[in-house]
């Protein structure tokens, strides 16, 4: 079961933001929004990392990583169905050979 956020995208996005465009300490940030540090420091490391092309493994802070993981999911899905449609091919056709012998 997967584990619900307890901040929502865009409160985690503008918390990261305070640090890394607008100066704050890590701290200050964290006082000012009634958050931990440590949960600040996690959430600027993300959206570091995001800003450098970086998916992340949770759920993403900026919109264009969410599209990102939405499409790799999406590409994920659609190969499993190619490879079921290819061995169901593959065993529709070996069935019609036989019925042929």
């Amino acid at each position: 079961m997967k584990r619900r956020n307890a901040y929502p995208r865009e409160f985690r996005l503008e918390a990261s933001q305070l640090v890394l465009d607008k100066d704050y300490s890590v701290a200050e940030a964290a006082q000012s929004l009634g958050v931990s540090h440590s949960a600040v420091r996690k959430w600027v490391k993300q959206l570091k990392e995001e800003r450098q092309g970086q998916t992340p493994r949770g759920s993403a802070l900026t919109l264009e990583q969410q599209r990102i993981k939405e499409l790799e999911n999406k590409v994920k899905q659609l190969e499993e169905h190619n490879t079921i449609l290819k061995k169901a091919t593959a065993l529709l056709m070996s069935d019609s050979i036989n019925l042929l012998k």
